[in-house]
């Protein structure tokens, strides 16, 4: 197998980009976010900049500030197959709830998807914390965190069958004898559990890669345990380099404690640049950004991930009590994520209106306004200090963040020897330096 280089770079690819008034930025082109044509480019830019992957999140419902943001992406799946095609190396990684599907019908979308990409394919799994998607899927309310959690490690455990089902060598091609395949080597899986009971085996022989690789993004208890035993890349969301290694070296302990090689978990914290050639410059575009957002968006914004708490009760320019907010352990939504939004006001005690435009950006996830630079240095220290394997870059903006980022930053980690120059393999698993995985079913196992 081809190693990759130290650091991994994938794009996480949201509409008009990831600051909430990105769409409203000079030569914003919001009426793209559903023409194929404009994901075209901006896979051909992150693959143009070599990097490991494009991933592709999804929430199952409209958003409660559809009035005031692009919204309406496409479906992950059906976007990144047509991607596949108009892609030759880059991995493509598309978000699908265990909540709100089956697993064999997953099973046979992401098979497909590797079939079709060569290899490239990639499940980042959620559980789908919007209390939305409830109501679109005939639920009066959503499952409590770790009823999602239950369901979701039993969910992994079916689709993980369903791919190994067909061992690597059932298909035969005997044409002589006029045998196509040995049913010998095809498994029904023949899955009872608490949750789901599957026969089995799948309707499509084993993929390019084994398994399309498995992604989590979840950082709460729940979370980092599902992750160690399951994930191979992980997207979190870290503010600060002691909380990013304390978070690395917890998730990767947790997965050796299970046996499995820390090394195959890649930690991807989500970062979004804001790029200028001085740091005046970048903070400017930062500033000019987070100007053009809307109070009331931030507000749903932030309701959303406190459960429906109303913060608009408190003045704008006025510091929030820390005592106001929920404890981020009762929320039933995205634990984590509160819960670093609570780190940063116990940290630097803002104003609502200060919280907001702090949030604009990166949703929790870290905001980076500085020369390519320092951007790399960022990349660079937090890399060599164990806090991360690489990052989820966020550009604020689409296509003009991403292709500053290519061009200004990733040849300054490649002069530092910190990144790849060219591919060296053809599939994700080559690109994260993971192992092949072997069928359960294989007569050597």
């Amino acid at each position: 197998m081809s190693h990759p280089s130290p650091i991994h770079l994938n794009v996480f690819v949201h509409t008009t980009g990831h600051h909430e008034a990105s769409w409203l930025y000079p030569g914003s082109e919001p009426e793209r976010t559903t023409d194929v044509g404009f994901y075209r480019e901006l896979a051909a830019i992150a693959e143009r900049g070599k990097f490991d992957s494009l991933f592709l999140a999804d929430q199952l419902a409209v958003g409660r500030s559809v009035k005031h943001v692009a919204q309406g992406k496409l479906e992950p799946l059906t976007l990144l197959a047509a991607l596949a095609g108009a892609t030759e190396r880059i991995g493509l990684i598309a978000t699908a709830s265990t909540t709100y599907s089956e697993p064999y019908n997953l099973a046979r979308q992401f098979a497909s998807l590797d079939h079709i990409s060569g290899g490239r394919a990639g499940w980042n799994i959620v559980t789908s914390w919007s209390a939305e998607a409830a109501g679109n899927f005939g639920l009066a309310q959503r499952n409590s965190h770790a009823d999602r959690y239950r369901r979701a490690t039993e969910y992994v455990e079916v689709v993980r069958k369903l791919w190994d089902s067909w061992e690597d060598d059932a298909r035969i091609y005997d044409r002589t004898r006029g045998v196509y395949a040995d049913p010998g080597r095809i498994h029904a899986i023949d899955h009872g559990g608490e949750e789901f009971r599957v026969r089995g085996p799948l309707d499509i022989p084993r993929s390019p890669q084994g398994n399309p690789v498995l992604v989590q993004a979840g950082s709460s208890d729940e979370g980092r345990g599902f992750a160690a035993r399951n994930a191979e890349a992980i997207f979190t969301a870290q503010q600060e380099l002691g909380e990013a290694q304390a978070f690395y070296a917890d998730v990767k302990g947790r997965a050796g404690a299970l046996g499995r090689d820390p090394s195959g978990i890649k930690i991807l914290p989500g970062l979004s640049p804001i790029l200028g050639s001085t740091e005046a410059e970048a903070q400017a575009l930062e500033d000019q950004l987070n100007d053009l957002t809307l109070p009331e968006v931030g507000l749903k914004h932030l309701s959303q991930r406190f459960d429906g708490f109303d913060f608009s009760v408190f003045p704008l320019d006025a510091r929030i009590p820390i005592e106001a907010f929920p404890s981020p352990k009762t929320v039933q939504g995205a634990q984590s994520r509160s819960q670093i939004i609570l780190n940063v006001v116990e940290r630097e005690r803002p104003t609502l209106r200060q919280l907001l435009r702090r949030l604009a950006g990166g949703r929790g996830h870290k905001v980076l306004a500085g020369t390519p630079d320092r951007i790399a240095d960022h990349i660079q220290h937090w890399t060599e200090s164990r806090a991360a394997d690489g990052f989820n870059i966020m550009p604020a903006t689409f296509p003009g963040g991403l292709a500053a980022f290519v061009d200004e930053v990733v040849p300054i980690l490649q002069r530092r020897g910190l990144f790849r120059t060219d591919y060296a393999g053809r599939t994700l698993r080559d690109h994260y330096g993971l192992n092949w995985p072997q069928s359960r079913y294989a007569r050597s196992a």
